[in-house]
Order: C-alpha cells, then structure tokens, then sequence
C-alpha cells in the first residue's frame, strides 16, 4: 500500500496526446453540450410560455429539463476546457464541487422521475380524484422535496467520498470526478469504501425503482382494461417517453455504481460513464417532445413566434 499524501488537485482522463485528437474531442462534447442546452433550454421556455402546458405532468417535465441541463454542466465543461488547454488539471475543491452537484443534481433527477410516475398513476388509476390529488400547492411540494432530498443526499455521500484519505495517487480514470474512480484511488480497502459511500444510494435507487414498477403495474392493469383501442394507445404513448427515459437512466447508474471496483480503466467503464452523464440530458427533450402531440405543437409555435419576431424585427430595422 503506498504511503498517504494530502492531494490538492487531480488530473482527470486525456483522450489522447495528440493535440488534433484534443481538438476533435473538444468539438464532440461541445456539439453534445448545445444539443443538450438548446433541447432542455426549449422544453423550460416551453412549458414557461404556454398556458396550455400548466399542468403537473408538464411542471415536472420543466424540473426535469432543469435537472438535466444543470447536471450535463457540472461535467462538460470542464472537460472541454481541458482538451482545448491541453491540461488535465482540476483543483481538490473543483472537484469536491463537481461530486456535489453532479450527485445532487442527478439524485434528484431520479426523485423526479419517481413522482412522475406517480403522476401518470393517478391520471390513470384514479382520473376523478387527479386534480384533487395533483393540485398546485401538491405538486410545488413534491418538487421541493426532490430538491432538497437531492442537496442531503449529495452533502452525506460527498462528505463520506472525501473523508477517505487517497493513497493511490490523484489521477482520475474518468473525464469527471465520478466516485467510484475516486474510490480507487483510497487508503483502505476498496471494497469496504466502496460499500460505506454506495451502500445508501443503493437502497435510495432500489427504492426508487421499486416505486416506479409498483406505480407502472398498476397502470398497465387499468390500461389494459380500456375498451377502446384508442383509450389504450393514448394512455401508453404517455406512459413510453417516461419508461425509456427511466430504463435509460436507471440501469446505466446501476451499472455503473455497483459494478466491481478495478484498479484499471476499462472502455465499458468510459462508455457507461458517458451514457449515464451525457446521454439522458441530450435524449430526454426529443424523447418527451417526439412521442407528445402537446409538446410538438408548444415547441412548433414557440419556433414559429421566435422567426416571426426576429424577422418583423428586421424589417422595421
């Protein structure tokens, strides 16, 4: 076991050494990063635009565009600005940050994808009390709780991350801080860290995901006892958005913090890093925008208006 050392900074993951593979590495993320910030940036201006779109379902989808634009910021920046500064530096307290509020904002994530869930259960299950049941003050409620559940969350498992001391070096085997590759890099015994800082989010996850199949069982059992095929096909299209969106998520977070702890970095471990902090945010408004008639037509109207403006604007120029 190698002696401890204080580490007051980390060196994050290089793709390559070659500086033209650094440059097209910065425009990969940089594409990705627009598409994800133009995609969410839509759905909030959306939803905060047409009155049409205030209601719960909608509420929660704007959160859950916040959520995601905020947590693919925690991570691709920094990366980006690495490659174009041929660097692979990141401070201690950089990237305590970036633990925070990746976890905070990906914990938080998945909070509101449960209440989501719940959501479409009682629009569907029990129609006649929804409006009683998901009124305004309701739903504000279960937002905050979502929030403030995600900021305990990743204040306990950031503190527990860093309380560990780091014998194994400072070098990171990921292009962001993520724990388990910080684990790696622990004094004591990976599997009795690893178990100490992943064990709550675990059962928080497990317990998530419990609800959410609870919730579409019973959804499943009320759609199809529907008569009209058409009562059917309209109660699942707004039920699939939101099951791929959480098949995504969930079971590459599985994988990824419960799969065994190695001492080297394996393409699989880049790959599920990428899909779980970089694909949902990108995917997430053309899944829900794709598949809901009612979205399609506030984004197609809010495009339209933004043209008409910017053109009338012109002219008067």
């Amino acid at each position: 076991m190698s002696n401890q050392t204080t580490v007051t900074e980390f060196l994050l993951l290089r793709v390559s050494d070659v500086r033209e593979l650094q440059i097209l590495h910065f425009v990969v993320f940089l594409v990705i990063y627009l598409a994800a910030l133009v995609g969410n940036l839509l759905i909030i201006t959306a939803v905060a635009l047409n009155h049409h779109l205030h209601t719960p379902l909608y509420f929660f989808l704007m959160n859950l565009s916040i959520l995601d634009l905020g947590s693919i910021s925690v991570t691709l920046p920094k990366s980006m600005l690495n490659s174009l500064m041929n660097t692979r530096l990141i401070s201690y307290s950089g990237c305590v940050a970036q633990v925070f509020f990746f976890l905070f904002l990906g914990s938080a994530d998945f909070a509101v994808l449960t209440i989501m869930a719940y959501d479409r259960y009682v629009a569907i299950c029990q129609p006649l009390h929804y409006e009683r049941v998901m009124n305004r003050g309701a739903c504000v409620q279960m937002a905050a709780s979502a929030w403030i559940s995600g900021v305990l969350y990743s204040a306990l498992h950031t503190v527990s991350t860093f309380s560990i001391s780091f014998c194994g070096g400072n070098t990171v085997d990921q292009f962001f801080c993520d724990v388990p590759q910080l684990l790696k890099l622990a004094c004591s015994n990976s599997y009795l860290s690893e178990t100490r800082v992943i064990f709550f989010s675990v059962v928080l996850l497990l317990s998530w995901f419990v609800l959410i199949i609870v919730s579409y069982v019973q959804i499943f059992r009320a759609v199809l006892r529907i008569p009209s095929k058409q009562g059917r096909h309209k109660a699942f299209s707004t039920c699939l958005p939101h099951l791929t969106v959480i098949s995504l998520l969930f079971f590459t977070a599985f994988f990824a913090y419960l799969k065994p702890l190695s001492s080297t970095t394996s393409g699989l471990d880049l790959v599920v890093d990428v899909f779980y902090s970089m694909v949902p945010p990108v995917l997430n408004p053309i899944i829900y925008s794709m598949r809901n008639k009612e979205m399609k037509s506030a984004l197609r109207n809010l495009i339209l208006w933004r043209l008409f403006t910017k053109n009338e604007r012109s002219i008067f120029l």
